[in-house]
């Protein structure tokens, strides 16, 4: 049972910290507090209206399939916007659903996740959320390459390259800083972090040999979807599918 002092806690704590991060940004320039209070006010009312309804989507097969497909079209609509590719925005949802789909997949095939929402809400929004950040990372440097590197586009396409290929050859190793944080956490695991998955079967009372195995799985799972949406991005990009508006007609296949 949860006592009323340890909300008290709990929301001094929140506040505290969320004080720090916009004193941080403030005081030091980086940037306006407003995306911080944004962030953690659509959290709280976020993971609140979720933990009112994730009991009943749990018990329900079919909800918990359709949580999925929201989760995947929140993550759409968000890194759309982060990239700033407006309508086009929409083909990166090829580059979050062209890795966690297949991995969902087999790890169901195989039996290592159970058909159950308990499993399939936790493992997918994992997969969808670091197919997201590894989407939005590599569009955003991928797309700033292109322009800030157009010259070099224009010097390849008078040597004879096809228009994929001149722009695949600009901005492929830098769309691939986007994998770093995957590949830093799968280096350190264990010994700088200890990912969600692996606190949470912990503190649910699962054997401590079950909660590395699991995370285990989970993490090289990230490391096979985070690189196959960047190598989306990479392809989308290229073809001239993920544009913003400003870059649209740069680049024209023929």
């Amino acid at each position: 049972m949860v006592l009323a002092t340890d909300w008290v806690r709990l929301l001094i704590v929140c506040l505290v910290f969320v004080a720090a991060a916009c004193a941080i940004v403030r005081f030091t320039g980086l940037t306006t507090p407003k995306p911080f209070l944004t962030a953690a006010i659509r959290a709280v009312l976020q993971l609140a209206a979720v933990s009112a309804v994730i009991t009943f989507v749990l018990t329900h097969l079919g909800l918990t399939w359709a949580f999925l497909a929201l989760m995947a079209a929140v993550a759409t609509a968000t890194s759309a916007k982060r990239t700033g590719t407006g309508r086009k925005g929409i083909w990166v949802a090829a580059a979050i659903l062209v890795g966690t789909v297949p991995a969902l997949a087999l790890l169901l095939a195989i039996g290592l996740l159970p058909v159950k929402g308990i499993s399939l809400i936790p493992v997918g929004g994992i997969l969808i959320g670091g197919a997201m950040t590894a989407t939005t990372l590599s569009a955003r440097r991928a797309l700033d390459t292109f322009r800030d590197r157009h010259g070099e586009y224009e010097a390849a396409r008078a040597l004879g390259y096809r228009e994929r290929d001149a722009v695949c050859l600009i901005i492929r190793l830098p769309a691939a800083e986007a994998l770093i944080p995957a590949l830093d956490q799968t280096r350190t695991v264990g010994l700088v972090t200890l990912p969600g998955a692996f606190v949470g079967m912990l503190l649910g009372g699962a054997p401590v040999w079950q909660a590395g195995a699991l995370q285990i799985v989970v993490l090289l799972a990230l490391l096979a979807v985070e690189a196959a949406a960047v190598a989306t991005v990479v392809e989308l990009v290229a073809r001239g599918l993920i544009r913003r508006a400003s870059q649209g007609s740069e680049v024209r296949l023929t």
